[in-house]
């Protein structure tokens, strides 16, 4: 493991420090290996020889040298012994600056098997030497050789760590050792100290590295230049894990960690692998706990489908969805790469925890309804998950027919499908951008929903239900990896807004939502999770930048602060988002997840709508798109297409519009016979 650690780590230099790119580190001249293996052999000859004389000579009066051809000869035949053993005992092959405790056993018994040779040969020769001549020869020999190890050691640690990051490790129990010895291996990290605040390690010292109280962290940050903060406590709790990331938020320095107990347990990480501070411990709550058995009831032994299997909510719902032990997982994507990116995880995964089922990956678009009914039916699939879906809004809003085809004719099909097929569950994965949408994407998901609880309207053998759930932690879209990213290249962190909020979860979170409400639904249910309060976008791109070890412009003027830059609202975008159209809300078997009472639209009505909406996406007809759904949907009454990239080509946006796009400093350029084009 220790081995594995060390050539990851010296991969690493490449790892930024305060934005910057790490340089590898001075380890000065390096002598090849037969060199090293030369020099250190003739050193141990010299020092064998010395010993020698040393054992033979001190307290006992006589000569330094041999006195005699036979006493010559002996000495001679020690020294030949002893370079017989050091290389048979393998004390050549270890690096000396990776020297620990099996090499010291190594070197203890190779001298005293030396000085064994001596003394038998000093007893059958009947050298003139006193009856301690062997005893004194191993303390030499032992010491002497064994000091020139340590010396080469010392050397050799002392001129890495000029090219070292120093480093402070949080937590001095067993995790934190195992990490400083991991650390000693490599020459990227030099640990100057430890912290805890467990009082038993108070003026105590571990492997070299003091122990320090937490109230002493910010000192020594700014007294010893400390690069990172390394947290080795894998065994706290959450609350305790978010209460010291709390405490080091206003410290520039960088925040790192070692993985959670849960993971070091289950084998799926080791304690030497460093990482970014994690996702959940950015959430500021405690993540909602799941209930097995209702995970259980719609996957142990079911035949399971997830559409968009190979997007950020429909990779990880695979992933639990495996522990629960389906009868078989088919996964529906119309993109070849993600479909094989999540394969390949899925096979591995397979391999390491030994499941038995199946695993097939299916290319598709789930606008194609008779498809999906001959899979439905050619699988016998029993439980959809219908994560497949456009959610990036400005994207959405460049792009009004396909996104809003995708998204509702994508639903309409799917769902209809699977009731024909005798699909036994359906549950789609909505958003809170659905609640009162300002942008299309959020319209569009809406009338997803009102999709799915029109068909649970009618006599059917289908169960259908809506999870509905806030923004999704690193999430592809997410703005988490788009601050690290930002900060990595030293800024500045965009925000579109000073008070933007928005609801966050983890996306662990939100795949167990979507799998617990499978069971609890009974037609047509809209399960919202509590999620607390919401956060504020620029307190979350603070927390980042503080945690990566800069300083905000507004706390110090220096070469390591990062700016944060208002951009200003993007298409679409709103201030605030909700969860809920009105306030009827209803208990369920879980005390976190809450079932809304929202109103509903006959299916007749959204058959014909539905028709309508299909036909006007497949002739790019913006407007109609929008009627329908300003309709349909409450609270999207003043919404207008405004950066539809065909419309915009094709001259279609009024002229009223045009000034409101110019007002959002866009370029809109004149194109030929009186059409226009945006620049973007």
């Amino acid at each position: 493991m220790v081995k594995h650690f060390t050539q990851r780590i010296d991969r690493s230099h490449s790892e930024t420090v305060h934005g910057r790119e790490a340089q590898p580190a001075v380890v000065g001249w390096r002598p090849s290996r037969n060199l090293r293996f030369l020099v250190l052999l003739v050193t141990d000859l010299c020092l064998v020889c010395l010993a020698l004389i040393g054992g033979t000579s001190v307290g006992y009066d006589r000569p330094l040298f041999p006195a005699n051809v036979l006493e010559l000869l002996v000495f001679l035949g020690v020294v030949c012994f002893s370079i017989t053993v050091f290389v048979g005992r393998g004390l050549y092959r270890s690096l000396v600056r990776h020297m620990g405790a099996h090499a010291v056993w190594d070197l203890v018994g190779a001298v005293t098997l030396v000085a064994v040779g001596f003394a038998a040969a000093s007893f059958y020769w009947e050298l003139d030497v006193a009856p301690s001549a062997p005893g004194i020869f191993w303390l030499l020999l032992f010491f002497g050789t064994g000091g020139v190890r340590l010396v080469t050691r010392a050397f050799y640690q002392a001129s890495t760590e000029r090219g070292s990051r120093k480093v402070l490790i949080y937590g001095a129990g067993e995790s934190g050792r195992q990490l400083l010895h991991a650390l000693n291996h490599g020459a990227t990290y030099d640990v100057y100290a430890f912290v805890d605040d467990d009082v038993a390690f108070r003026n105590t010292v571990i492997n070299g590295r003091p122990v320090y109280p937490s109230e002493a962290i910010e000192s020594i940050v700014k007294d010893q230049k400390i690069a990172q903060v390394l947290l080795a406590v894998p065994s706290a709790s959450p609350d305790r894990r978010r209460e010291i990331i709390n405490s080091l938020v206003g410290i520039p320095v960088h925040v790192r960690t070692v993985p959670k107990i849960s993971e070091l347990v289950g084998g799926r990480a080791s304690v030497n692998q460093i990482q970014d501070v994690d996702l959940d411990d950015l959430l500021g709550r405690d993540p909602v706990p799941p209930h097995p058995e209702l995970i259980d009831s719609c996957l142990h032994d079911k035949v399971v489908m997830v559409t968009g299997a190979g997007g950020s909510i429909g990779s990880e719902l695979c992933r639990q969805i495996m522990t629960s032990a389906p009868r078989e997982l088919i996964l529906l994507d119309i993109s070849e790469f993600a479909l094989y990116s999540i394969e390949q995880e899925l096979k591995a995964l397979c391999q390491e925890a030994d499941y038995r089922f199946p695993v097939v990956t299916l290319l598709g678009s789930v606008r194609d309804e008779r498809k999906l009914e001959s899979l439905y039916r050619t699988f016998k699939v029993q439980t959809v998950y219908h994560a497949a879906a456009y959610k990036h809004v400005p994207l959405v809003e460049y792009n009004v027919a396909e996104g809003v085809a995708n998204n509702v004719e994508g639903t309409w099909s799917a769902a209809l499908a699977a009731e024909r097929a005798g699909v036994e569950t359906f549950v789609l994965v909505s958003t809170d951008k659905a609640v009162r949408p300002a942008n299309i994407m959020g319209a569009s998901k809406r009338y997803a929903e009102l999709i799915v609880q029109g068909l649970a309207q009618r006599e059917t053998s289908t169960q259908f239900c809506i999870v509905r759930f806030g923004n999704v932690l690193g999430s592809s879209g997410s703005v988490v990896p788009l601050f690290r990213e930002q900060i990595e290249s030293g800024g500045p962190v965009t925000v579109t807004h000073p008070d933007v909020s928005r609801y966050f979860m983890s996306i662990t979170e939100a795949a167990q939502l979507v799998l617990q409400t499978g069971a609890m639904g009974t037609g047509g249910d809209v399960f919202v999770l509590d999620m607390g309060e919401p956060v504020r976008i620029v307190d979350l791109a603070r927390r980042m930048i503080r945690l990566s070890g800069y300083e905000l412009e507004s706390d110090v003027m220096s070469s390591d602060h990062i700016d944060i830059e208002f951009i200003g609202l993007r298409p679409g975008e709103k201030l605030h988002e909700e969860l809920l159209l009105g306030t009827s809300v209803a208990g369920t078997g879980h005390p976190m997840i809450m079932r809304a009472e929202e109103d509903s639209l006959d299916f007749e009505v959204l058959e014909v709508a539905t028709a309508d909406l299909i036909e006007a996406c497949a002739e790019l007809d913006c407007d109609a798109i929008t009627k329908i759904l300003r309709h349909h949907v409450s609270g999207f009454e003043a919404h207008e297409v405004r950066h539809d990239f065909v419309w915009l080509k094709q001259g279609r946006v009024g002229k009223r519009t045009r000034q409101a796009i110019q007002a959002e400093n866009v370029t809109v350029f004149p194109a030929k016979k009186g059409q226009s084009v945006l620049k973007s």
